[in-house]
């Protein structure tokens, strides 16, 4: 059951976190030792929305506190995007943001970085349930599963039997085929052991960083430093990678030219690293076979053309879907801010190396380090 909500507490010289969004369900052991230690401020949901909650931040209502939690993914975020707008109003005395969610395309992570604020994500909590979100799409796009629900729920006797008869001919096994993946972090690597072990897929991947040999090896993957190459070689790709606020498509008309005729396309990261006219027409066209589509460009609202396509799976975002996941979330969403507070690293910092860059080079504006602003970027 969900914890009885808690009021704003009386003044006094512990550190203060300010707690975004729904009050805990999965982890109140968690919830209770972080009571011990701070204050913890619960806005009203009415004050998240964005006028309101800056208000609050211009006029200091919930004081001068040290961290900030949002533990749940679908509340707490009423206030829209974290931009420079936003971050200008924290207090100095801000040290950590730790939120759920893998991704942080939402959130200006360098400007954070440039205030000496911490962001931590939920880095590892969905991990398994992206990974098998993946596969799920990767069997669609390989044997035109969406193709084959649609005709089995139009209850028509006739699509039903087209589908039974004509799919086998265009449909193929994802054994022996390549996988290319865009983004081999944690949740692309997770994808690759499972694909690799699943299905006995050859694994490419593209990514600013190399995996370990050993790593490399358990999966018998091939590392390609330029893009082109990988894409010259793959049957079906797939973006597991990270996408920033402002960020450009990585998935263009000039991407999908250099991916062989008939090849597949799988998204589980962010919709906006698509260019989705380019994509639905790649489709239209053949030069795509198929595409599985978890995340979308314009969430909650999904593409027309798209969503007529048959050979377009489509999920809604839900790739992390699981209780697993919202389990994992609350959890570092509370532990990195009470490691931080503590004095310790963080389990899941984002920009923590921007941080100690901007450090290097005295371009931080010194939020959660001495308390004050002591210049700017």
């Amino acid at each position: 059951m969900p914890m009885a909500m808690t009021p704003s507490p009386p003044p006094s010289d512990r550190p203060r976190i300010l707690f975004l969004g729904d009050n805990i369900q999965y982890n109140p052991d968690i919830y209770q030792r972080l009571a011990s230690q701070f204050d913890i401020i619960h806005p009203r949901s009415a004050d998240l929305h964005r006028p309101a909650f800056l208000q609050h931040l211009r006029d200091g209502s919930w004081g001068r506190f040290q961290a900030i939690t949002r533990p749940s993914w679908h509340t707490g975020g009423e206030m829209g995007n974290w931009d420079q707008e936003l971050i200008e109003l924290l207090p100095p005395s801000l040290k950590v943001y730790a939120s759920a969610g893998a991704g942080y395309d939402w959130v200006d992570v360098v400007c954070l970085a440039r205030h000496g604020i911490v962001y931590c994500n939920g880095a590892g909590a969905s991990t398994e349930a992206v990974g098998d979100m993946a596969l799920w799409h990767i069997i669609s796009v390989f044997r035109n599963m969406a193709s084959s629900l649609l005709a089995a729920r139009s209850v028509d006797s006739t699509q039903f039997s087209h589908a039974h008869h004509d799919l086998p001919a265009i449909s193929y096994n994802p054994r022996g085929h390549t996988l290319g993946i865009v983004g081999l972090g944690n949740i692309g690597y997770a994808i690759a052991v499972k694909a690799y072990a699943a299905f006995g897929m050859k694994i490419l991947y593209h990514d600013i960083v190399r995996k370990s040999p050993e790593q490399e090896e358990m999966v018998k993957a091939e590392f390609h430093p330029e893009i082109g190459g990988m894409l010259r070689k793959t049957d079906c790709l797939l973006l597991a990678t990270p996408s920033t606020m402002g960020g450009r498509p990585f998935l263009t008309s000039e991407i999908l030219a250099q991916l062989p005729h008939g090849s597949r396309f799988v998204n589980i990261a962010r919709g906006s690293l698509v260019d989705e006219e380019a994509l639905a027409e790649a489709l239209r066209s053949g030069d795509l076979a198929a595409a599985g589509l978890d995340v979308h460009a314009s969430e909650p609202h999904v593409n027309a053309k798209l969503a007529t396509m048959p050979n377009v799976s489509m999920t809604c975002h839900t790739g992390g879907g699981a209780v697993e996941t919202k389990t994992g979330f609350e959890r570092l969403a509370m532990e990195n801010v009470e490691r931080v507070l503590n004095g310790q690293e963080a389990l899941t910092p984002v920009n923590a190396h921007l941080i100690k860059e901007l450090m290097t080079n005295g371009h931080t504006n010194g939020h959660g380090m001495n308390g004050e602003r002591n210049g700017t970027l």
